[in-house]
């Protein structure tokens, strides 16, 4: 990687850690320097070695593993996370954090030292302690400070509310009021069992996710990513659009690594949207072209985001079985957005890039050619039943060896430990989400609202699943806009997903339709973090770049319905009919492409953009009979274009 590359990552990893829940520039990290930044990396690197001893020699009892596992991630909140935008400290650790830190430090060290008879002793019946109820409000007190410096007010708001439900719900009447619960039982159950903070979020956190954030750090600081990126600009630069293209592959590719949708848009979308622009591309659509692919990466196998890991212990599958599911919707998501960047070229009389500017697909390989082999790995080894905790074990110690078979990408000790250190940091947000996660999990659960929810949801949709699913879709979205996409699903396990399989839904179905809408949030105005980080670097607006990233990605609004009603989609089924849905919702998505660009061989007027769009949507929908019409009316705009020639004014139809 060169010095210019370098600067580029640090530039990115900047307008990162910038963006706040509103979309604007503000940086909510401390850049400490001296002696506290010298004893926080330690920290960090420390958290890394504990993963990797726990995976290599086996994971400890769940409440020691999920507690030391959450202690860190406290300490380094509490160390680089400002308390508040205004907060004056940038490059020192104030005291009131340092008194943080060790209170964090003492309460969870409690935990660790006495997991073993926390686990053993009896819930509910044995009375805890003075010392052991205020050990489990301290611990709470810090995890949601925690959360608000981390994730932000929305999910302190949600979790405020779940509480005082829980202490105050037995003096409502009607169906919401439920039994009296004391503080001490309270306490018991969200700091004393697994049924609460570490629950099943946290302890995939301390377990799948964090290894596979550290693997993605290793690939990143060994230089895998600008490999990555130089193998699609070679192999994707040289046809029309061919810059937005190359951001397709690249952010598809390290998207689908890194799992977060606004590291992987600045990252990428530092090279790709100022070639998009040079190209002839407005800023706007060139940023959402980076926010719609970053965002992809979510939902791309075989990685994906955390959440998938927390799917696959939810539902009990192999993660594997997840990764396969979601190969034919993320096929058509990619789809879909490849042809709108294709037409939008056509339209435009975009050329690619010119030769010289290329570099060659086989110099490209003979530089990084040995990045493939980690991923392969780690895919071979999910594939065959390994867990995905030793999966990514292996894999870092792959990139280890095959880095080292190059000079320019041979991890040195110095670019080891930045990779330690990167991967802890990288792994506090997902770590308190899943922790802070366990409040609602632990209150719904005590208290019993989540069947009661579920229940109240089919009474208002009238047990009309197609009116549930949009309840549960609009529930979906506005908790991604303020949560990360794991948080915004865990909250909903309990409360939308068992309405939906109440309905006659499949718990796989059910949970990958509330994981991709939650995804989506990143680029859903009025709170579209991907579109917004994507907007800051071309200059563009916001507002305009999120809309224009919404129909780029419609198909993505689109799938979830699909597989939902036809689950061969998802690959659950016989052969032929799953060749048959998939072919013919690939035809359907390119119908809505040329739809949403108003474009198949001719600029579409609008009544031929409407035509179109239904039949897509008859083809994309499961069935032989709605596939025949959809197809019947694709074919008819088709003649009907291809007999009658007409213009239209290039420039009224490329407004948008």
């Amino acid at each position: 990687m060169t010095k210019k590359d370098s600067s580029t990552e640090i530039e990115a990893s900047e307008i990162v850690t910038q963006y706040d829940e509103d979309g604007n520039l503000n940086s909510k990290l401390r850049s400490l320097k001296g002696a506290a930044a010298r004893i926080i990396s330690i920290v960090a690197v420390l958290m890394s070695l504990f993963h990797l001893y726990t995976a290599f020699f086996g994971v400890f009892e769940s409440i020691l593993q999920r507690s030391a596992h959450l202690a860190f991630a406290l300490i380094l909140t509490f160390a680089i996370y400002k308390p508040s935008k205004k907060a004056v400290k940038n490059e020192s650790i104030p005291w009131y954090d340092w008194l943080f830190m060790i209170l964090s430090i003492a309460c969870y060290s409690y935990y660790v030292m006495n997991a073993q008879v926390i686990s053993s002793r009896m819930s509910y019946i044995e009375p805890l302690s003075m010392l052991e109820i205020t050990i489990g409000i301290v611990s709470g007190l810090l995890l949601i400070e925690a959360t608000r410096r981390v994730i932000g007010n929305t999910l302190v708001l949600i979790i405020f509310i779940c509480l005082v439900y829980g202490i105050f719900g037995h003096l409502i009447t009607g169906e919401l009021s439920h039994r009296e619960f004391t503080a001490m039982w309270i306490v018991d159950h969200l700091f004393y069992t697994v049924t609460g903070i570490f629950s099943v979020p946290l302890g995939v956190s301390a377990t799948f996710i964090f290894l596979f954030i550290l693997f993605g750090k290793f690939l990143e600081v060994s230089g895998a990513g600008q490999f990555f990126i130089d193998l699609s600009v070679a192999g994707m630069g040289k046809y029309r659009g061919g810059p937005a293209k190359t951001a397709i592959v690249a952010s598809s590719i390290l998207g689908t690594i890194s799992g977060s949708a606004v590291a992987n848009t600045v990252t990428t979308g530092a090279f790709t949207i100022p070639l998009m622009k040079k190209t002839g591309y407005k800023s706007h659509f060139a940023a959402a072209v980076e926010a719609v692919s970053s965002t992809g990466g979510q939902i791309m196998p075989p990685i994906m985001g955390a959440s998938a890991f927390i799917i696959a212990s939810y539902l009990g599958v192999p993660y594997m079985d997840i990764a396969v599911a979601a190969i034919i919707p993320a096929v058509l998501y990619y789809c879909c957005l490849y042809f709108q960047v294709d037409l939008r070229a056509k339209r435009l009389g975009l050329n690619g890039l010119k030769k010289e500017d290329l570099p060659k697909v086989s110099t490209v390989l003979k530089t990084g050619f040995m990045f493939f082999v980690p991923l392969v790995v780690i895919v071979v080894m999910l594939a065959s039943g390994t867990s995905p905790m030793r999966a990514g074990l292996f894999s870092i110690g792959v990139t280890i060896v095959v880095a080292a078979f190059k000079k320019s990408t041979r991890l040195s000790f110095s670019k080891m430990y930045k990779a330690l250190d990167l991967g802890a940091r990288a792994a506090v947000e997902t770590a308190v989400a899943c922790a802070a996660s366990g409040f609602i999990i632990g209150i719904i659960g005590l208290t019993g609202i989540g069947l009661k929810f579920s229940g109240m949801i089919i009474d208002i949709s009238g047990g009309i699943l197609i009116v549930t699913l949009i309840f549960t879709m609009i529930t979906s979205i506005i908790l991604g806009m303020g949560l990360p996409t794991v948080a915004a699903y865990i909250v909903q396990v309990p409360l939308t997903i068992p309405a939906l399989i109440a309905l006659g839904v499949s718990p796989l179905a059910a949970h990958m339709f509330v994981f991709y809408f939650a995804a989506l949030s990143a680029i859903t105005p009025p709170v579209a973090l991907a579109a917004f980080a994507a907007a800051g670097l071309s200059g563009s607006d916001p507002m305009k770049t999120g809309m224009t990233a919404v129909r780029l990605g419609l198909a993505a609004f689109i799938v979830p319905y699909m597989f939902v009603y036809g689950e061969t989609l998802l690959l659950v089924g016989d052969a032929p009919h799953i060749i048959l849905s998939v072919i013919t919702s690939i035809i359907g998505i390119i119908g809505v492409a040329c739809a949403a660009e108003g474009w198949l061989l001719r600029n579409a007027l609008w009544y031929e953009r409407i035509i179109l769009f239904i039949g897509a949507i008859l083809m994309i929908n499961p069935g032989i009979v709605t596939d025949l019409i959809g197809f019947a009316i694709l074919a008819l705009v088709f003649f009907y274009q291809k007999f009658n020639p007409k213009s239209t004014s290039v420039e009224h139809t490329i407004s948008s």
